[in-house]
């Protein structure tokens, strides 16, 4: 069983950076890491869950980024989100299913995320549709 720990994801800016998202609490069976930025409303988050029934096993990754813009008003300055990014990752697996199926499911979909996938790359990141 994975213990709730540190994540370093690497975005794909010109100059790549590591972004640290550290332990923040396990509610409800959903463990979250945040990136601090010393205010919680700013945080990008990442959460994780894993439910179980007798047939089928459920999983869920969500990655959660929100934009901050300091607002002012009468003179009281205070951030604000303005709008969010987020990704949300559903697994699906009978209760059957073997560790290399789940494997090979997870390397699949991190493959299919990778830059020179163009289809899906440019539906999510260029916003450009499928024809």
């Amino acid at each position: 069983m994975p213990q709730l720990q540190n994540v370093i994801l690497t975005d794909r800016a010109t100059t790549p950076v590591n972004h640290t998202f550290t332990p923040r609490d396990i509610v409800d069976g959903i463990a979250t890491v945040v990136e601090t930025t010393g205010v919680p409303v700013g945080e990008n988050r990442l959460t994780l869950s894993l439910r179980r029934n007798a047939t089928k096993i459920k999983g869920r990754l969500v990655l959660t980024m929100p934009v901050v813009q300091t607002e002012t008003i009468n003179g009281i300055s205070r951030p604000s989100v303005v709008r969010f990014a987020i990704a949300e990752v559903l697994f699906s697996f009978d209760s059957t299913s073997t560790e290399d199926e789940r494997k090979n499911l997870v390397g699949m979909l991190e493959s299919a995320l990778g830059a020179s996938k163009t289809l899906v790359n440019d539906t999510f990141v260029k916003l450009q549709n499928v024809y």
